[in-house]
């Protein structure tokens, strides 16, 4: 019998951000490439040594990303769209940055790049962002593969082999960490829809050889092979694909491969991943534990096991005691084990250690990074000596645990007693869209084709420098207010001053979508340090749910009425939607998801009705995160989106027919759910299309979607600026597709993360964009 513990990966970002602090950097011009590749060594060669340091015996390597780790691959096999080729070589960051954010030179952009909004090294093209979207069910997003029929692949960059030796140098013998050929292939798309991208596995093969190879004459034993997909329905053709891939690697010489499978059961898929020529199985057991047994009665006796049995997605402490009565067995049983967490780590804090204002009740109840890393290292004690070795850790973690289920802080009678109450009518509108529809536009009279914002507008360095001196206590109330109050009128003036039709206070006094209402809910606690990416630099701290949640008093109604009092347009109301607020915190294990997510939609629905009444006739309630919740096995959709859907409604439903009520939607692919799109009764929906050019529209006209709809012209996550001419094209495209009368226009998503400089010219095109279209449809 063997234990050991390993990990599949650890945060990038740095314990205090210190990775999106060097990229900004650089991107702004204020550092040069030498210097954010010394900060980026700096923060893996920390990673490294905290895992040692916690008693790791398997550390990975080539888990760090200056973005993410799917375009890391695309571009480490040569999948480089033509339109990106002539920047720079395959392995320079002026070409990983263009097809991460888009690059824009020239006159167009003169403004933006005297800014310091791009960092721009001489002549190059104006190109767009390749597509992004959200990796499986979680909250990061990765660049989504483009590949062509005549395809070519080849090994551009040496990144696994030299962060191996890189770790080598330092003391660290790590297991490189590789997405597999298979995963990365079925995330991929072509514009060309008769192509599979599957067919191009032969093609792609010799690449990932010559790179298990390359690893092997490093030094490298073993390699982590992420194949996530593995959890998916997959069809005969997938399961194929991956005996033809493992088959092929298998013939490299003085490697092992670990194949690691996470965010879900293995199912169907167990026959085909236990048939597979590898040297051990990674499988995540928080997630799905009843998979142990079937592993188990399949799995060849030469196997190594890594059991994933610490939660890599949320923040609560493990049961250690249940871990070790649960898997005593699988070990004692001669097996070799590894003990691991579910999955990467990428998705948890770095360090509880670093929390210094968290209830300490509350906090006792945590493990962030560093703490799951003691969690394994506790585990493999107890599996390997006994526990007798691991008593005074055992009895610490069944007293937080035993404290967490009976303080009062966790429970709220009157909040579970108002569930009980709520009836069928409580998540509907009292008349169908096509009469409420009738009664809006009689009220609000916008023209046709009317423009709008997401919600958010940039939050400038003076923005964030007075919330952190006012959270500091070096700002007082009454400046802070006048300060905001400033910047919104500011905002109000400028979106006058354009034209837009509807608009948008800017939210200056909102710290995260998500986080603003949590902080004004009962039943949640806020880190200081929990942060995690959620794409490139893009960092958030997801609230913590920790008790039941309720809305002691109104929290945007003050904003809308002020910022209303300042125009005679119409003022959006904007929330955050339960769902979206329940995907994107660290939810309390300890009841169905859906039970938080309800005890959520009821304190939106009490804000609702509170702007409703205070005058607010378009009331935006943002769904960001529906489509990321869904279940990864389709038999699974339907009663996550039951409740889902219920949740919106009950949220919006508490209004009159003529008060409109928008939701927005980003990164998501309609087509197999658009039904409970649908279902949800938005008056208007908002979805991000301008990376796919209109292609998730696709599923709104073959539904006959009925509501109204704005379609995203304007891609926000990239600095670049664009064009009238191709907004209109945008915009009439959608045209074509559904009724022009239920078009709206609108970025794809908001403002906050943008610049000014990049805000300005691209709303002011876009608003011309919308006259444009308006002719050309009439």
């Amino acid at each position: 019998m063997t234990v050991t513990t390993a990990n599949l990966g650890f945060p990038r970002i740095g314990p205090r951000r210190e990775l999106k602090t060097a990229t900004e950097a650089f991107w702004a011009g204020r550092i040069d490439e030498a210097a954010l590749l010394d900060a980026a060594r700096a923060l893996r060669a920390g990673n490294w040594d905290r895992q040692k340091a916690a008693g790791l015996d398997v550390i990975p390597s080539n888990d760090f990303s200056f973005y993410d780790q799917v375009l890391d691959t695309s571009v480490m096999v040569g999948a480089i769209p033509a339109i990106y080729r002539a920047i720079g070589a395959p392995d320079s960051l002026d070409l990983y940055f263009a097809m991460a954010r888009g690059r824009q030179t020239g006159a167009v952009h003169d403004e933006a790049e005297r800014s310091g909004c791009i960092h721009d090294h001489g002549a190059g093209t104006d190109v767009p962002a390749q597509e992004m979207t959200k990796w499986f069910d979680t909250n990061y997003h990765y660049m989504v593969p483009e590949v062509t029929a005549d395809q070519a692949f080849a090994l551009t960059t040496s990144k696994p082999v030299d962060h191996f030796n890189e770790a080598r140098a330092l003391g660290h013998h790590t297991r490189p960490v590789i997405l597999g050929p298979v995963t990365w292939l079925l995330l991929a798309k072509s514009k060309d829809q008769a192509l599979d991208p599957l067919s191009l596995l032969p093609a792609l093969l010799p690449v990932y050889a010559e790179l298990l190879t390359r690893l092997a004459a490093a030094g490298a034993d073993w390699v982590q092979i992420d194949e996530p997909a593995l959890v998916l329905d997959l069809t005969d053709a997938a399961r194929d694909a991956y005996r033809a891939a493992y088959a092929e690697l298998a013939k490299v010489d003085g490697i092992k491969l670990m194949l690691a499978t996470y965010f879900g059961a293995l199912g169907d898929n167990l026959d085909t991943a236990l048939s597979l020529p590898v040297a051990g199985l990674h499988i995540d057991l928080v997630r799905a534990p009843e998979q142990i047994d079937a592993v188990l009665a399949g799995a060849r006796d030469d196997l190594v096991l890594s059991l994933g049995v610490v939660d890599g997605r949320n923040v609560w402490k493990s049961d250690l005691s249940a871990i070790l009565d649960r898997y005593e067995n699988v070990a004692s049983q001669g097996w070799h084990v590894q003990i691991a967490p579910s999955c990467s780590l990428l998705h948890a804090p770095i360090d509880l250690d670093l929390e210094t204002k968290l209830d300490p009740q509350v906090k006792d109840w945590l493990a962030f990074g560093v703490q799951k890393l003691a969690e394994l290292h506790t585990l493999r004690l107890g599996l390997a000596e006994g526990r007798g070795a691991v008593t005074a850790e055992l009895a610490a973690n069944a007293g937080s645990l035993a404290q967490r289920r009976q303080s009062a802080l966790t429970n709220n009678k009157a909040v579970r007693a108002r569930l009980t109450q709520v009836t069928a009518h409580w998540s509907r509108r009292r008349q169908p869209f096509g009469e409420r529809i009738r009664q809006q536009r009689a009220i609000l009279d916008l023209p046709p084709l009317p423009t709008t914002t997401i919600g958010s507008f940039p939050q400038t360095p003076e923005v964030r420098h007075a919330r952190a001196a006012h959270d500091r206590g070096e700002l007082d109330g009454a400046a802070y207010q006048q300060f905001l109050e400033i910047e919104t009128a500011r905002a109000i003036r400028w979106q006058e001053e354009i034209g837009l039709d509807v608009l948008v206070h800017g939210e200056f006094e909102r710290n995260d979508m998500v986080q603003y209402f949590g902080e004004q809910l009962d039943g949640f606690a806020f880190s200081r340090a929990g942060w995690v990416q959620s794409y490139g630099s893009r960092c958030v701290r997801p609230p913590i749910i920790y008790g039941d949640v309720s809305r002691p008093r109104p929290m945007t109604v003050q904003w809308w009425h002020y910022a209303q009092g300042l125009t005679d347009r119409p003022m959006k109301g904007m929330l955050t939607g339960p769902v979206t607020i329940l995907n994107w915190s660290f939810v309390r294990d300890d009841q169905p998801r859906e039970e938080t997510c309800r005890q959520i939609a009821l304190a939106i629905r009490d804000e609702v009705i509170d702007l409703e009444q205070a005058g607010a006739r378009i009331i935006q309630i943002d769904e960001a995160a529906l489509r990321e919740g869904l279940p990864l096995r389709q038999a699974d959709w339907q009663h996550y989106l039951d409740w889902a859907v219920e949740s919106f409604r009950i949220s919006a439903s508490g209004v009159a027919d003529e008060t409109q009520i928008h939701t927005h939607m980003c990164y998501s692919e309609f087509n197999e759910i658009i039904g409970s799109i649908g279902a949800m009764d938005a008056d208007v929906i908002s979805i991000e299309t301008s990376r796919s050019r209109m292609e998730l529209l696709d599923a709104f006209v073959d539904y006959k979607y009925p509501n109204e709809i704005g379609p995203g012209v304007y891609d926000i996550h990239s600095p670049r600026v664009p064009s009238v001419p191709e907004m209109a094209d945008l915009l009439v495209k959608a045209g074509e597709l559904l009724s022009p009368d239920q078009l709206w226009v609108n970025p794809d998503c908001g403002l906050k993360t943008r610049k000014w400089e990049d805000v300005k010219p691209a709303l002011v095109n876009m608003v011309e964009a919308a006259k444009a279209a308006r002719s050309a449809l009439a």
